[in-house]
């Protein structure tokens, strides 16, 4: 029988799921678009409002924390950083562009039909269990480039309160989402049934996040459970080898849940766990508020008839993203959403590397794949 605590995950994540994957889809809030539209076209409409979502999410973690509503800080999962997280940030850079949406992004896309998001799907899954066997020599990497040992996140480096360094980060920003009021830079020109701006989007996803940071005891993150799923499929046909890799043995998260105060731990191998209870309903929940939102607008139908080198390029980009968001490790949800507004270190490695690796990808997209510019 499921314990209360247990079903409470489950259910939490499902809704959460289905309420980001409702946002995401009417407002096409996609990271790896964001990127590849300010290195393809130079559009920064998407990105203004990736900067809004951080902005928002630091005031509500640093306000939870100072209440005492959030007992994790910070949030489980995090390590001290390496400078392998700017090379994982940057793989995982390139293969977004190339998949045409993030780890995130694939899901509310293939919920409202996409089969290029699909087979990106598919690629996270195979680069999921190709990074399984390269994770022996990849930690050995990150433990020899790892520094500020015991120091997750930047205030923790500096020995201060977070909220000396949070609270003065944010007012730039403050002032130029102001002058942006100011300009009409906000709205999104766009005249489809049932849109959200983004900038309304950006607000909804950070009280999101919030919630799960609070009621599940960290942010969204859906990127171990994409290499259980590997594991799974992998187990019937070898199951010696899928037994033999340390990666699928690890356990990667130990914490007590804050509301049920269940003891709870989880990693990426085949068994039913804190990282399947929490992860899997999210990413169903993604896909399903997708689907509702799709349905509701009569949108939904199967995107298919594209060029066989985009679904090329969905393969290979969901195969090089999976193994970025690996090798960082965590995925651009993770970092920008959840470890960038508690200034984890790992996740400001990952947003320097996620830049040029957006270029290299874009370069890459422009000249083999959408020789006409066009846009997945």
């Amino acid at each position: 029988m499921i314990k209360p605590g247990i079903l409470f995950l489950i259910t939490l994540n499902l809704s959460l799921g289905i309420t980001a994957g409702f946002i995401m889809h009417r407002a096409d809030f996609c990271v790896a678009g964001m990127f590849r539209d300010l290195f393809l076209f130079r559009r920064t409409t998407m990105l203004r409002s990736l900067l809004l979502l951080v902005v928002c999410s630091i005031i509500l973690f640093d306000a939870a924390r100072q209440l005492g509503i959030i007992r994790l800080y910070p949030f489980p999962l995090l390590a001290s950083p390496a400078l392998t997280n700017i090379a994982g940030g940057m793989i995982f850079g390139i293969g977004m562009v190339l998949a045409g949406g993030c780890v995130v992004g694939v899901l509310y896309k293939m919920g409202s039909g996409n089969l290029l998001a699909a087979t990106a799907f598919a690629g996270l899954i195979i680069g999921s269990g190709i990074y399984a066997e390269l994770h022996p020599w990849w930690v050995a990497l990150a433990r020899k480039t790892a520094f500020l040992p015991g120091k997750i996140t930047l205030p923790q480096a500096l020995g201060i309160d977070p909220s000396t360094i949070l609270l003065p980060l944010i007012i730039i920003p403050c002032i130029l989402f102001f002058r942006w009021v100011l300009q009409g830079q906000w709205p999104a020109q766009a005249q489809v049934e049932g849109y959200v701006q983004p900038w309304r989007a950006a607000i909804y996803l950070s009280i999101l996040g919030a919630l799960s940071y609070i009621l599940v005891g960290m942010p969204f993150g859906v990127t171990t459970a994409y290499a259980k799923m590997a594991a799974y499929l992998a187990l019937p046909f070898a199951p010696e080898h899928v037994a033999g890799l340390a990666f699928f043995q690890a356990v990667s998260l130990k914490y007590t849940a804050p509301i049920s105060a269940l003891p709870l731990q989880g990693g990426a191998g085949p068994v039913m766990d804190a990282i399947a209870v929490i992860q899997f309903p999210l990413i169903a929940g993604i896909v399903l508020g997708a689907f509702f939102s799709a349905l509701l607008l009569r949108e939904f139908h199967l995107y298919h008839r594209v060029p066989g080198r985009q679904y090329a390029s969905a393969l290979l980009g969901g195969i090089v993203l999976a193994l970025g968001s690996r090798m960082t490790p965590g995925c651009n949800i993770w970092h920008l959403f959840g470890g960038l507004p508690i200034l984890a270190m790992q996740s400001l490695l990952f947003l320097a590397g996620i830049f040029p690796g957006a270029w290299i990808g874009s370069i890459l997209l422009s000249r083999f794949v959408l020789p006409s510019r066009q846009v997945i």
